[in-house]
């Protein structure tokens, strides 16, 4: 199948997961898509007027030729829903994205996946937790996911590197850019044993909406999400409603009651969110 149309699919306005999955589907493959009529375009479910429009156009094509230009430069692997190397835990999810982009050398359907989330905030309590954990894990042949954020996050990744755990950083922006940029030399090292994926495509800022959207990976790719520090808001509580939606096993460090950075954890537990 053409790494061009697949990645074209993605370019499709008004095109979300789902309806890029029907077209799918229907036509067989990203190539089929392309080369359907009108008709045959309009025979399937939830695909309009308007949509068929911008599928017949060029446009969808003409910028999935300079993406194909930068991941073929780059060394990225291009995952469709439908290719045999998508992860499988990924893919058994409603909302799982028709195409992720990723670079490194991690196996994303490894026998054992697990993602460890929490505050960018993280205190001393929170990074030695990070620390006996990834000490305790390096055992057991695991690639661990987190987001690559401030805090527990680029705790977990750097401790995962300094064990040699194989570990996957999941971005809110396409894999032309970094952020934040100070993480760029951990991430360097992760490329080498885990690596990095995104379901964004290159000239994609790391606006505020696209982390909660990029959380639904990081739950979905693994058999189960461990909760290390969190307050009773923010992405690392959004993750863990997330996993238990897709029936995820969830996992959270206890502290004390009067900690802030605990605070999400006590009450993840204390609702039967969380082990």
């Amino acid at each position: 199948m053409s790494t061009l149309h697949k990645i074209a699919l993605t370019f499709i306005k008004s095109i979300g997961p789902v309806n890029a999955k029907n077209l799918l589907a229907y036509c067989g493959s990203a190539e089929a898509v392309f080369s359907a009529n009108k008709k045959q375009l309009l025979q399937i479910p939830g695909i309009g007027e308007k949509t068929v429009e911008t599928i017949l156009n060029t446009d969808a094509l003409k910028r999935a030729e300079e993406e194909l230009k930068f991941v073929e430069k780059h060394g990225i692997d291009v995952l469709l829903f439908s290719d045999e190397n998508y992860p499988r835990r990924l893919k058994n999810c409603f909302d799982a994205p028709i195409l992720l982009y990723f670079k490194g050398q991690a196996d994303l359907n490894h026998q054992r996946i697990i993602s460890v989330v929490g505050t960018r905030n993280a205190t001393e309590y929170g990074r030695n937790l990070c620390k006996q954990l990834c000490e305790v894990l390096s055992a057991y042949d695991v690639l661990i996911v987190s987001g690559l954020a401030y805090g527990i996050d680029v705790t977990t990744h750097k401790e995962c590197v300094s064990n040699s755990i194989a570990t996957v950083g999941v971005l809110g922006h396409g894999l032309d850019r970094l952020y934040p940029q100070i993480h760029k030399p951990v991430a360097q090292k992760m490329v080498l044993n885990g690596g990095l994926l995104s379901e964004f495509p290159t000239k994609t800022n790391p606006d505020r909406q696209n982390f909660p959207q990029r959380n639904r990976i990081i739950a979905g790719i693994a058999d189960a999400t461990i909760v290390v520090e969190a307050s009773i808001k923010g992405g690392a509580l959004i993750t863990a409603e997330i996993a238990n939606s897709y029936n995820k096993d969830v996992y959270a460090f206890p502290g004390r009651t009067n900690d802030v950075f605990s605070e999400g954890c006590n009450f993840l537990i204390k609702t039967n969110r969380a082990d």
